[in-house]
């Protein structure tokens, strides 16, 4: 009888490893994702979300994706839109990404914060990853790189979230090329050359192997 015993608790603890490790590549081999971004025209310019389901689709990844985007807005004015809760409440993305302008500024610095922790708690109550897409300042504000940067990266440790480095890697590529063929001819929206950059970035942090 003890031997019986012994046999079922074996066959039960396989089958529970099993269903683990069945689990666990299932999460590690998903290949279709949502996404929803949400800024102002730094991310409707050359139609970034369609860029990174190309940059994606070459991952073998599919991405389906969402745009909620108006000129000089940020993510407090979107907020207070309400336009984005209605949607993360009502669908189910993988991925909240969220843009404003520079933010070189406190007063930038603080909505990133502020308005981050509103997203966040709401992305966690529908089972959403947040994600800061970081930018840059326009060629007439470089000097204020800096401060972008360090606004961004904080924010997204702040609230838990995900970076989106695309600022760091645009102000390494500029400083160490000395071009500015990242910035389309008004010197503060991207080139497509600049939108293709950003789109690889991203895809490639939110879908780190």
């Amino acid at each position: 009888m003890q031997k019986l015993f012994l046999l079922f608790i074996t066959l039960l603890i396989a089958h529970s490893n099993l269903y683990s490790q069945q689990e666990i590549s299932s999460k590690n081999t998903k290949t279709e994702f949502s996404v929803l971004f949400i800024g102002n025209s730094l991310t409707f310019t050359n139609s970034l979300p369609q860029l990174v389901a190309e940059n994606a689709k070459l991952k073998g990844i599919e991405v389906h994706t969402e745009l909620i985007a108006l000129p000089n807005y940020s993510i407090e004015d979107h907020w207070n839109d309400g336009k984005a809760q209605v949607l993360i409440s009502n669908k189910k993305y993988d991925f909240v990404i969220l843009q404003q302008g520079p933010s070189s500024q406190s007063n930038g610095r603080k909505m990133l914060i502020k308005y981050g922790k509103k997203y966040s708690k709401l992305c966690k109550l529908n089972e959403s990853k947040l994600c800061y897409f970081m930018v840059w300042p326009s060629l007439s504000y470089y000097h204020t790189f800096d401060n972008v940067i360090k606004n961004y990266k904080d924010a997204a440790s702040i609230n838990n979230s995900i970076l989106l480095p695309v600022g760091e890697i645009w102000k390494d590529y500029v400083d160490s090329t000395e071009e500015n063929d990242y910035y389309s001819s008004d010197g503060f929206h991207p080139s497509v050359k600049g939108s293709q950059i950003a789109a690889k970035v991203i895809v490639e942090h939110l879908f780190q192997e």
